[in-house]
């Protein structure tokens, strides 16, 4: 009896996530806005938005300007679109999770659409990042 419990705990006992030991997996998006921003690949959200906090701090703002924007998980491919209203604001918009490059890219596209943003100015992809939370150029 006890062989059969211990089996079937083994095989119905949900496991960590992969990445969950080796501190990736997902990935968090903070910003300070008109400011700084940070951005962390880690095994969950907590360890996530510190990381990508101090990050943001450490491009001077003040940490508790540091506003929590975004976290997927699992990370997927991620875009920043850096988006200027007409009147002068700017921020950059997060979009993450997405099963390709390509994918994100069109997200960014969507995002950047005169039909749904024809109070910008600006709008573009400025960055991307890899399921491993890997910064790639936007070419």
């Amino acid at each position: 009896m006890v062989f059969l419990t211990s089996l079937f705990l083994a095989l119905h006992v949900p496991t960590a996530p992969a990445g969950a030991d080796n501190g990736t997996g997902g990935i968090a998006f903070v910003q300070a806005p008109e400011q700084s921003s940070g951005v962390c690949a880690a095994g969950n959200p907590d360890k996530g938005f510190a990381c990508a906090r101090q990050k943001c701090a450490e491009g001077g703002a003040a940490a508790g300007d540091c506003l929590r924007v975004a976290w997927c998980y699992p990370a997927g491919w991620s875009v920043d679109v850096f988006m200027q209203h007409r009147e002068g604001p700017h921020w950059h918009d997060y979009s993450c999770g997405w099963v390709s490059r390509q994918a994100a890219l069109k997200a960014a596209e969507v995002k950047c659409d005169p039909a749904f943003a024809d109070t910008l100015i600006e709008c573009a992809p400025v960055m991307l990042w890899s399921p491993e939370g890997v910064e790639q150029p936007v070419e």
